[in-house]
């Protein structure tokens, strides 16, 4: 079965879409369509602004989730997904891309995620951190072993936890998780504990946006970060993705049940190749390419 995987945040690049939108008339609409119901231009950032341009919250999740859903539209007939999934924020492109949420309401959706995001990051200091070479259980329990809010917030592939939570509880982690020979523990360069107990006043705001917006049922199976199985039913889609902003994102596990249920061919869709290379990690034997750049 072929399964079309979308990625999160850290995925931008300076030019990022423009190939697409000079090839494409859709392309090109979708992207005017896209500065008219964001209010700014977010093409300008995208095809000539400095990385630096691109960082910001309300640019980024925006831009990354446009790039997607756009080159999924542009795929035409020969986009037939059987199973999507998408990492962090690229569940929302692969809502979009199964038809449980139309391109405009997937827009506005993520745009409100981007900005109760930023918010929440103000309203604390706190920060992520990428663990490597450790088991999973035993970051798990370093993390419930610290004062203060400290978690596992992203299962990349095994091998690579992302912890989230409050700076002095993140490096108190790392030094624990370091002793207990972890190749890796580093702090990384975001704004906030994104995954953790600490998004809950973004998780309300992007609840009461969730609610009022249609999803409809999808055409195929969406594997939630949340769960990390087929979800088919638009209410329990749309409670997976509220949960998502405190919840980890358990991508490790999505893409092995993915697998389990018949997954062959994976086809990462939107920028960078960072799915591609976590897919190499999980499992070999699955055969996992780009849509394009």
């Amino acid at each position: 079965m072929k399964a079309y995987i979308f990625p999160g945040q850290g995925a931008q690049f300076t030019g990022m879409g423009l190939d697409l939108y000079q090839n494409s008339p859709l392309a090109q609409e979708l992207f005017e369509q896209a500065n008219n119901i964001l209010g700014f231009s977010i093409t300008d950032i995208m095809f000539e602004g400095s990385a630096e341009d691109l960082k910001q919250t309300k640019v980024t999740q925006p831009a990354i989730f446009l790039h997607s859903v756009i080159l999924a539209k542009t795929l035409g007939e020969d986009f037939k997904p059987e199973m999507v999934a998408g990492h962090s924020l690229g569940e929302f492109s692969a809502l979009v891309a199964n038809g449980v949420l139309t391109f405009e309401d997937g827009l506005k959706l993520v745009s409100k995620r981007a900005l109760a995001m930023q918010k929440a990051c103000e309203a604390q200091e706190s920060t992520m951190a990428a663990v490597l070479g450790l088991e999973d259980t035993i970051v798990e329990e370093v993390c419930a072993s610290i004062d203060g809010v400290v978690v596992a917030a992203n299962y990349n592939c095994p091998g690579q936890l992302v912890i989230s939570g409050e700076i002095t509880a993140i490096d108190k982690a790392c030094a624990a998780l370091t002793e207990k020979g972890a190749k890796r523990a580093l702090k990384l360069p975001v704004g906030g504990a994104f995954h953790s107990p600490l998004m809950a006043p973004a998780r309300e705001e992007l609840a009461e946006a969730i609610n009022n917006t249609v999803f409809s049922e999808p055409m195929c199976p969406v594997y939630q970060n949340v769960v990390a199985k087929a979800v088919t039913n638009a209410d329990e889609i749309k409670e997976n993705l509220i949960a998502q902003l405190t919840a980890p994102v358990r991508w490790t596990q999505c893409v092995q049940a993915m697998i389990a249920d018949g997954g062959t061919e994976f086809v990462e869709v939107g920028p960078g190749k960072v799915l591609q290379g976590l897919m190499r990690k999980i499992d070999r034997n699955v055969t996992a390419s780009g849509a394009g750049n």
